[in-house]
C-alpha cells in the first residue's frame, strides 16, 4: 500500500460512571482515533494513552503531537506500506507505545480491509466467542461495590476484577466475597499502588482464593515483583511492567510473574502483543486482554486478540454499555457471559458517521501525497 494521507481525531465520550483507580477518577475519556487512508482503503486506530500521564507517560495531546510530528512523516517516507513494515520504521523515536501502537493498528486495519481478512484470523485466533470479566473502581463504601458487582453478575460476566489501593483492598475483597461465596472468579489490581514493604499485608488476601493480585508494585521494580511472588500464595500478574515481548520473557525468567496481562496499546501494537502471547504460551504461562475503556474500534481488536489459544483467564473486554451509553460503532453485547469475535474484514467494526460526528471534538486531515 502507499499512505496517502491521515485523520487525528479527538472525541468526547462520556463514561456511565466516573471509575476511579489509585491513580485517579475518569468521567469522561479524551480518545484519539487515528483513519489511515492507502492507495488500496481505509483503516482505524484508537490511541489508549489517558488524557494526563498518570497511568503511563504518555497522554493524549502528547500522542497526537508525536504521531503528527515524526510518526506519521516516518511511515509516508516508506516506498511502500505494509503492518510489519510499521514497527522498524517508528524503531528510530524512543517510546510513544501507545501512538505507535494507534498507527500500526490503523494501518494493519486497511491492509486486511483490502484483502478482506479479518484481525481474529490474521492474528491467529482459535474461538469465534471470548468469556468476559469485568473491571470495578474504588467505590464510596462496601455497600455500593457490592450493589456492582451484583449487578455485573447478573449481567452475566464470568469474573469480577477489584480496583485496590492502601485503604481500600482487605475489606472489599472479603465483603465480595462473603456475599458472593467462594465459586465467583475474583482477582484485584493495585495499579502499582504497593511496595515490597506491604508484603506482609498483602498476604492477608491469600485466603480468599483470588485468581491474582495485578501489578502491586512500580512498573519498574521487577524485583520486587519476584520477592513479592516468593511471599504470596496468591499469583502475581503484570501489566505495566510488561512492555513488550523481552520484556514478558525476562519477567518470567525471574520468576517476577505467573500470569501477563496482555495489552495492545501499552506494548505497541497487535503484532507485539502476539509475540508476547507466543513467549507466554512457551512458558506456559497464562495470559489475558487487558482494557483501556476503548470504544468498539479497540474493543473489536482486543475481542480478536482475546481469541487465542493462549488466553485461557477472561480478560477485561467487557461489552459496550460497561462504560458507555451510545458507542461510536455497533455495539458488543454480552450473551452467556461472552462476546463475539468480529469476522468481517479488518477489525470488522466501522464507526456510525453521525454518531462519531457527535462526539467529535477536533478533526485534523494530514495529506500525505502532492
Amino acid at each position: 500500500m502507499k499512505l496517502q494521507g491521515v485523520e487525528l481525531r479527538r472525541i468526547a465520550m462520556p463514561l456511565v460512571a466516573p471509575f476511579r483507580t489509585s491513580f485517579g477518577v475518569e468521567h469522561n475519556r479524551d480518545v484519539l482515533l487515528l483513519r489511515v487512508v492507502t492507495d488500496e482503503a481505509e483503516g482505524w486506530g484508537e490511541c489508549v494513552a489517558l488524557s494526563d500521564p498518570r497511568y503511563s507517560s504518555e497522554y493524549v495531546a502528547g500522542a497526537q503531537d508525536v504521531l503528527r510530528r515524526y510518526l506519521i512523516p516516518a511511515l509516508a517516507a516508506l516506498p511502500r506500506l505494509d503492518a510489519p513494515s510499521v514497527a522498524p520504521a517508528l524503531h528510530q523515536f524512543r517510546g510513544h507505545r501507545m501512538a505507535k501502537a494507534a498507527l500500526e493498528t490503523a494501518v494493519l486495519d486497511a491492509e486486511l480491509r483490502a484483502e478482506g481478512r479479518s484481525f481474529a484470523r490474521e492474528l491467529g485466533a482459535v474461538l469465534d466467542r471470548v468469556p468476559c470479566g469485568v473491571s470495578v473502581g474504588i467505590m464510596s463504601d462496601p455497600g455500593v461495590l457490592l450493589d456492582a458487582v451484583g449487578g455485573y453478575l447478573d449481567a452475566g460476566y464470568v469474573r469480577i476484577k477489584l480496583k485496590i489501593q492502601p485503604g481500600w483492598d482487605i475489606e472489599p475483597v472479603r465483603a465480595v466475597r462473603e456475599r458472593f461465596g467462594d465459586d465467583v472468579l475474583l482477582q484485584v489490581d493495585a495499579n502499582t499502588a504497593y511496595t515490597v514493604a506491604d508484603a506482609m499485608h498483602l498476604a492477608k488476601l491469600d485466603p480468599f482464593g483470588l485468581l491474582l493480585i495485578e501489578q502491586p508494585l512500580d512498573e519498574e521494580d521487577v524485583l520486587g515483583h519476584a520477592e513479592l511472588a516468593k511471599r504470596l500464595t496468591t499469583p502475581v500478574c503484570l501489566d505495566e511492567s510488561i512492555t513488550s515481548a523481552k520484556a514478558a520473557a525476562d519477567a518470567i525468567t525471574l520468576g517476577a510473574c505467573s500470569i501477563v496481562n496482555v495489552k495492545p496499546g501499552r506494548v505497541g501494537g497487535y503484532l507485539e502483543a502476539r509475540r508476547i502471547h507466543d513467549v507466554c504460551v512457551a512458558h506456559g504461562v497464562p495470559v489475558w486482554c487487558g482494557g483501556m475503556l476503548e470504544t468498539g474500534l479497540g474493543r473489536a481488536a482486543n475481542v480478536a486478540l482475546a481469541a487465542l489459544p493462549g488466553f485461557t483467564l477472561p480478560g477485561d473486554t467487557s461489552a459496550s454499555d460497561r462504560y458507555y451509553r451510545t458507542d461510536i460503532t455497533d455495539p458488543f453485547v454480552l450473551d452467556d457471559g461472552h462476546l463475539p469475535v468480529p469476522t468481517g474484514p479488518g477489525v470488522g467494526v466501522t464507526p456510525h458517521p453521525d454518531r462519531l460526528a457527535e462526539v467529535t471534538t477536533s478533526a485534523d486531515w494530514l495529506p500525505l501525497t502532492d
